[in-house]
């Protein structure tokens, strides 16, 4: 299974999503846990004074003050559970809070233990009203007791510190505590626009990442759209104005474009080579035997089977980077083939000027001429040739009011040295050639029938793009 999308930009902004939300929920965590440190904070130095409050009430021999207690207690919040334990009782109240020996805690540091000959700070006020449950002179130096997480017998959650006292006969424990939703709940409350302003972060994080991917990879996009501009023949070279990262594989198609057009020109070098080290040997044979029909009809034949695999050598080597304007091509052509049938045969071009094909001059102009001549030489007395667009293909249509060609025989017409009509001149490559080349091009060549009941034939080629 691929965890992965296929494309760069996907992988990118994938990546970039899962570390912002990894990011993000750390963030949480951790703002999460010092809300509830900040909160446990305050809910402790408030604890801390109740507790040091409660200490005032414990003389030094052990016994408990009683009406200073009393005082005390009465200003104690609803709820919030209270116990102080000695060698000869325990009192508690606010709830049933479990004994103290049986809360989670850790040991009490030495510091933590009130001396027992230690001054008791005094808490009420000289007119004897209830004492305040305010900051008081704390015994213990490092501001209160031990704090504890525990369970009522109830059930209730609570959160409370705890404390030990040395007083002259014995230790006195003292413990206070509140619900622990007076924690969770502020601290619930401040995460709920915590959670939203996160992922409003998270959100324009990501908005952030997707605008950024798209700036830095358009350079990319730039790059395949200048190798497609190469491959269609509107460019023969990338911009050199490339990102540095980007620059060294943009020299490297500079490079290969230039080798590729280095290799097809020498391709067709050797074919006009070759083409013309057999021209005079073979017009040498038929000037020589000349009178003999047979001879002459061979030596055409090996000059029509030499044209027709020079034209496969050179087509093999087609330069899909050239465009030629379909116009003035078909003028020359048509000029052409009326000149060699001497007026017998009428020409109709219907072609709008601007059109061009993404195919080599040379290679239109033998796909036309070869089916413009075979139209010429089988029509009655005219032939139509017509150019339209669909899509991103040039159609080139020529028909004839010959007599046109069986569909069982449309096939075999388009295979080399095939001919279906030997009264007239030819030695059956023309189709061939016109086919061949049509599919070297990305293109194809269809026979059917025309509006007079002629030959329609239909070459499709690359339309050329403006650059």
């Amino acid at each position: 299974m691929r965890l992965l999308p296929r494309s760069l930009f996907g992988r990118m902004f994938a990546l970039s999503l899962l570390a912002t939300l990894a990011a993000l929920a750390v963030a949480g965590v951790v703002i999460g846990g010092v809300l509830e440190r900040f909160v446990t904070g305050g809910i402790d130095a408030r604890l801390g004074d109740r507790l040091i409050a409660l200490e005032s009430a414990v003389r030094a021999d052990g016994t408990l003050d009683r009406a200073r207690l009393s005082r005390l207690v009465a200003r104690l919040p609803v709820g919030e559970p209270w116990r102080i334990e000695t060698a000869r009782e325990v009192l508690g109240g606010n709830g049933d809070l479990v004994p103290i020996d049986r809360q989670p805690r850790r040991p009490l540091p030495p510091p933590n233990a009130r001396p027992p000959n230690a001054p008791r700070p005094d808490v009420s006020p000289p007119n004897g009203r209830p004492p305040p449950l305010g900051p008081a002179a704390s015994p213990f130096p490092d501001g209160g007791g031990t704090p504890f997480d525990g369970v009522l017998r109830d059930g209730m959650q609570v959160h409370g510190l705890v404390a030990s006292i040395a007083t002259a006969r014995d230790e006195v424990r003292i413990a206070v505590a509140v619900p622990r939703d007076q924690i969770d709940r502020p601290v619930r409350a401040a995460l709920v626009p915590l959670a939203v302003s996160l992922a409003v972060l998270g959100l324009a994080l990501g908005s952030a990442a997707l605008l950024q991917l798209r700036i830095g990879l358009r350079p990319l996009t730039a790059l395949r759209a200048a190798v497609e501009a190469i491959r269609r023949g509107e460019t023969t070279r990338v911009a050199d104005d490339m990102p540095d990262e980007l620059a060294p594989l943009a020299h490297e198609l500079n490079a290969l474009a230039a080798d590729n057009a280095a290799a097809l020109g020498n391709a067709r070098a050797a074919a006009a080579n070759l083409a013309h080290a057999l021209k005079t040997p073979v017009a040498t044979l038929a000037l020589h035997f000349g009178a003999d029909p047979i001879a002459r009809s061979q030596i055409d034949r090996i000059d029509a089977t030499l044209r027709h695999h020079l034209g496969r050598a050179r087509a093999g080597a087609v330069d899909r980077r050239s465009v030629t304007a379909i116009a003035p091509a078909l003028a020359g052509i048509v000029t052409a083939v009326g000149t060699i049938h001497r007026g017998r045969v009428r020409l109709d071009v219907d072609a709008a000027d601007g059109i061009s094909a993404a195919v080599d001059p040379q290679d239109f102009d033998e796909i036309a001429g070869n089916l413009i001549d075979n139209a010429a030489r089988h029509a009655a007395g005219a032939v139509t040739i017509a150019v339209s667009t669909a899509g991103r293909s040039l159609v080139l249509a020529v028909a004839d009011d010959g007599a046109g060609i069986a569909p069982a025989d449309r096939d075999r017409a388009t295979a080399p040295g095939v001919r279906l009509d030997e009264r007239t001149d030819g030695h059956g490559f023309g189709l061939s050639i016109v086919r061949e080349l049509a599919e070297l091009y990305g293109g194809a060549l269809t026979l059917g029938v025309a509006d007079g009941g002629g030959l329609l034939a239909t070459v499709t080629l690359p339309l050329a793009r403006p650059a």
